[in-house]
Formats: structure tokens, C-alpha cells, sequence
């Protein structure tokens, strides 16, 4: 994306065209050069592009229950008049998201993780206090009057992102990272909201200490929105549980709902992990059990993968390849959808062959981009790239360096294109997923003995630990609810 320059001038002219806005859950005026039109005009247009990359979760239960939960509460929020919308995303990654609009996104990965209704009731109201405080307006309206483009996350280099970005649609537009302020009053609301439709908001509080161990656990830098800003988990944790008992004591103390049985039977089959038919990865290699691939990863390079697309990064963030679908019924048709989609400029004709039986189409090309300081054309990245025909499918498989490194990085990206073959072994096409199991237990003992009766290898007590958001030595009574992992 062009970066989008205002002289002091012009954005003090804004500020005046688009006016002072009432904040809804202050009542305070603050400039807004977003309206309420324009957030839910990017959240229509951005919801496909969100479905599209992450893929909604196919759980028809699961789904109802977080739009009953989730429209009871816009209801009694601060913008009662906004039609939310919520999604189950089908990923493992443990996260929730709002974008403008009133659309708010929780993965299958962070459902696993709730112990509770209120838990997630919590998150819910934290969420839909994103969207009620308008805060994606607001950080929109700092960055043009601050020069500041919008930025997303990768995991290349920050040149070969502006590539990946274009395949991704733009989605990086859409997760701005909140601040401090921001979060603490998602916060205060979380707690306003799930308290007034009638759950115990401290839950919320305990999630934290889950997402934190968790982090702890992965040794990730990759943590959730509502966990990844500045306020400390533990500082978070004490708030929100004061906020809690504010509430109530303002309120007259009512019973306050947990739900736990209920919640805990709600995910009992939800798939766990990543999901093998989407794709995965083994002994450097993808497998995809659905579309009957398989190719090879380059030794030490990070994978990330999608129902959209499946991206490979050399640690040193020069060297790129990205699988994705590609238009059309042809080899050439998919290889000029694609120059066209990312802007590309042919460097050398493109030449036919076959790669294990597949007809494809070889390709190089350069992404084209206007020097800032000389005004002139330059290549910005070049790309080596694989169109690969399976019957109807057409796949192009993209390698993409800076001009400089391309000779480095160009063997690499061939030597993958060349592994691309069919999948054949029994043992990789039959692959199942692993899903949340409740069971009930017999006996009276702590969560450790719990885990051992009931199969647990030893390796994954922590995590499953983690999991139930109970220390491993935490007595559990006779008759109790607990999560475990099977196939």
C-alpha cells in the first residue's frame, strides 16, 4: 500500500471536514475522521476477505452460541443500534478480533481454551468494547494525521512483505494493534457487558493467567490482541477481578452465572490443533490430505499456513515462497491472473514444462515500484514462479527475493516446485485431526492422577494443564468435567 502523506495543512483540514465525533461509551468529543458509515461500510467490505483467509469453523452449535451471546450483549452495550456480527474462525492460533463495523472474530484455538461461559462472556464484552469505543476508527484517525501507514504482520522481511501482503488482499489492514488506554477500557467494558447479561466477569480475569501460561509454555512471541499490549497480565488480572467486584457491589451482588458444565459440553468434539486436511507439515515436508499434494520445505525455514494459502520464510527474511489457488482453466490463463493480481512485469518468456506428471508453467518476473527518490521504476522484488495444473486446479507456487538475492534463493524455489507431486501414502491421507474430549471422573484426586487415568502422556500434562486453566496438583472432585485430547 502507497503510504498516504498529509502536509500539517491538509490533515488539520480534515480534522475540520470530518468534524468532532461523540465517543459513545464517554460521551466525549474527539476527532474522528472515520464515520459511522465509512466503519461499517470496511467491516461489510473486510468480513469476506476475514472468512476467506481464515475459513469459519463448521460447528452449527458452536456457531449459534456465540451469535445468541454475542447479540444479547450488543444489545446492552453503548451502540445497541449496530447490527454485530460473529464468526468461529477455523484456526488453531489462540485469539479473538473485532474490526470495524461490529464484526468480531473468535478461533476455534481460543474456544478450546475457555473453561467457562463467563470466560469467554469476558473476552466477548472485551471484543465488542473494541467496537462500541470505536477504536479502530479512532487509531485510523492517528495514523493519517500522524503519516503513519498502516502495517501488518508477516513472517519475512519487511520487503518481502509488501509482496505478501498484496497475496493475503489486504487483510493486514484490518488487525491495528490497540494501546494501552485502549485495552483497559475494553477491559472495563468486558466486564460491563458480560456482568449485565449476567455472568461472573472475574472469569474473565482468570482467562489471563491461561493466555499467559500459554505464552510461557510455547516460548511465542505470538500472543493474542487483548494480551499483546502494554498493560502487564498479572497488573490485568488484579483490575479486571477489582472492576468484577465493583460491579457487583454497585449492583446489589446478584448471582452471577459460570457456566462451566454447560460451556464444557458445548466444545466436547471441537478439533484441537491444527487440522490435517487443511495441510500440515512433517519432517520438513507439506502434506495436503484433501488436495492430494505434497512438496518440500526448504531445511530450517518457518511455515505458516491458511484455507487460503501456505506461506515457507528463510529465517534471514530474504527469501519467500508462498502456494496459493490460482484463476482460470489454463496454465497461461492462471499465470497472467496472477502478474495481474501482483502487479508483475515478465523478465524472460515464460516456457512450459511438466513437473511428476503435472503440466506447468515456469516463469520470472518483477514486481515493479517507483523509487521515492529518484521518481523512477525499479524492480522490487523478483519472483520465480510455478503454475501447476492438477485436472481443474491450478496452483502457482511463488518464490519471491529481492533482485539481489535471486540468484542466492532461486535454486531453492525451483528445487520446491519440483518436489510437487501426488500424495500417495495411506498413513498421511487418513490423517485425523485431534479434538477436545470431556470426560467425567470416577474419583476424587488431583489433575496430574486425573490425566495419567485417563491415558495422558506424561509430555502433554502441562499443556493439557494449561488447557483446563488448573495447576497440575489442583484437587478435582468425583463427578467432575475435565478436558483431555484424542483422536
Amino acid at each position: 500500500m502507497k503510504q498516504l502523506v498529509l502536509p500539517a495543512v491538509g490533515a488539520a483540514a480534515l480534522a475540520l471536514f470530518g468534524g468532532c465525533a461523540t465517543n459513545p461509551v464517554t460521551g466525549k468529543k474527539e476527532v474522528m475522521l472515520v464515520s459511522e458509515g465509512q466503519e461499517l461500510a470496511m467491516g461489510q467490505q473486510s468480513d469476506p476477505a476475514v472468512t476467506a483467509q481464515m475459513g469459519l469453523y463448521d460447528d452449527k452449535k458452536i456457531q449459534a452460541f456465540i451469535n445468541e451471546k454475542g447479540k444479547k450483549m450488543g444489545a446492552v452495550s453503548h451502540r445497541a443500534n449496530v447490527d454485530f456480527q460473529f464468526r468461529v474462525v477455523d484456526s488453531p492460533v489462540i485469539n479473538a478480533f473485532a474490526i470495524p463495523g461490529g464484526y468480531v472474530y473468535f478461533t476455534r484455538g481460543i474456544m478450546a481454551h475457555f473453561n467457562n461461559e463467563a470466560q469467554f462472556a469476558g473476552v466477548l464484552g472485551h471484543e465488542i468494547g473494541h467496537v462500541t469505543a470505536r477504536h479502530s476508527a479512532k487509531q485510523q484517525t492517528n495514523s493519517i494525521l500522524g503519516q503513519v501507514g498502516l502495517m501488518g504482520a508477516m513472517i519475512a522481511s519487511p520487503r518481502l512483505a509488501q509482496f505478501g501482503e498484496q497475496a493475503m488482499q489486504g487483510m493486514q489492514l484490518l488487525f491495528l494493534k490497540f494501546g494501552r488506554d485502549d485495552e483497559r477500557q475494553s477491559d472495563e467494558l468486558g466486564v460491563q457487558y458480560s456482568s449485565k447479561i449476567g455472568y461472573d466477569a472475574s472469569q474473565m480475569a482468570d482467562f489471563f493467567q491461561t493466555l499467559s501460561r500459554q505464552q510461557q509454555l510455547s516460548k511465542t512471541e505470538a500472543i493474542p490482541d487483548f494480551l499483546s499490549t502494554h498493560p502487564n497480565p498479572e497488573d490485568r488480572y488484579n483490575t479486571v477481578h477489582q472492576l468484577a467486584d465493583q460491579w457487583k457491589q454497585a449492583n446489589g451482588n446478584p448471582k452471577l452465572a459460570v457456566n462451566r458444565d454447560q460451556y464444557l459440553r458445548l466444545i466436547d468434539g471441537l478439533v484441537y490443533g491444527d487440522d490435517p486436511k487443511q495441510g500440515f507439515v512433517e519432517n520438513s515436508v507439506f502434506y495436503h490430505p484433501e488436495l492430494k499434494f505434497r512438496f518440500p520445505i526448504p531445511a530450517g525455514w518457518k511455515s505458516q499456513n491458511s484455507p487460503s494459502q501456505f506461506q515457507m520464510a528463510d529465517p534471514a527474511g530474504k527469501g519467500l515462497l508462498i502456494l496459493l489457488p490460482a484463476p482460470g482453466t489454463t496454465p497461461e490463463e492462471a499465470a497472467q491472473a496472477v502478474a495481474k493480481q501482483m502487479s508483475l512485469q515478465a523478465t524472460e518468456a515464460p516456457r512450459r514444462t511438466t513437473i511428476n506428471g503435472f503440466p506447468a508453467l515456469v516463469f520470472v518476473a518483477d514486481q515493479v515500484q517507483q523509487d521515492q527518490q529518484t521518481g523512477q521504476q525499479v524492480a522490487g522484488v523478483r519472483v520465480l514462479g510455478h503454475i501447476i495444473q492438477d485436472g481443474k486446479s491450478l496452483y502457482a507456487l511463488l518464490g519471491v527475493s529481492a533482485p539481489a538475492d535471486f540468484p542466492t534463493y532461486a535454486a531453492q524455489f525451483s528445487s520446491v516446485a519440483e518436489g510437487f507431486q501426488r500424495l500417495t501414502e495411506p498413513d498421511k491421507l487418513n490423517r485425523q485431526p485431534e479434538r477436545i474430549r470431556i470426560v467425567k471422573l470416577k474419583l476424587r484426586s488431583n489433575l496430574q492422577q486425573a490425566f495419567a487415568a485417563n491415558g495422558v502422556p506424561e509430555k502433554r500434562y502441562e499443556e493439557l494443564a494449561i488447557l483446563n486453566g488448573m495447576p497440575l496438583n489442583e484437587q478435582v472432585n468425583a463427578g467432575s468435567l475435565i478436558k483431555i485430547v484424542g483422536k
